[in-house]
């Protein structure tokens, strides 16, 4: 009779479930890889050479920086979005007229002329940004 009891419950109380973790974690690592990965690059933006130079500290990190980017093929971003030199001036103005203290980042490939990033400096002046950087790299 004990034996008989025992394995009756043994059958109703046998059945467990249970979850293969295996691919959670490898969904885990996938995702962990992929975030490595793409996070530098939302960063970054476009990629153009800097000029080389020593710099005091840049608002670099600071969320309301606008930056403005002239890469080797003459085009010009304004955060990361094209833009023509005339939409880039109207956008900046309607920026300084929102806060007359808005940064603004400026970018110029190494490769470009003097002239190409000294064009994108005048439109910054002209619509009187009183915080105005160009980014280089440290030597």
């Amino acid at each position: 009779m004990r034996g008989r009891r025992r394995r009756q419950r043994e059958d109703i109380g046998g059945a467990k479930a249970s979850i293969d973790m295996n691919s959670l974690i490898d969904l885990t690592f996938l995702l962990l890889v992929t975030f490595m990965l793409t996070i530098p690059a939302l960063e970054q933006g476009i990629s153009i050479m800097l000029p080389r130079a020593k710099t005091d500290t840049l608002p670099s990190k600071n969320a309301k920086a606008n930056t403005i980017t002239v890469d080797i093929n003459h085009q010009v971003y304004l955060n990361n979005v094209p833009k023509t030199l005339e939409t880039l001036e109207e956008e900046l103005q309607a920026m300084v007229k929102a806060d007359p203290d808005v940064p603004v980042l400026v970018r110029g490939d190494e490769r470009l002329e003097y002239g190409e990033v000294m064009g994108v400096v005048k439109i910054v002046y002209r619509c009187q940004v009183r915080k105005m950087a160009l980014v280089t790299v440290e030597k």
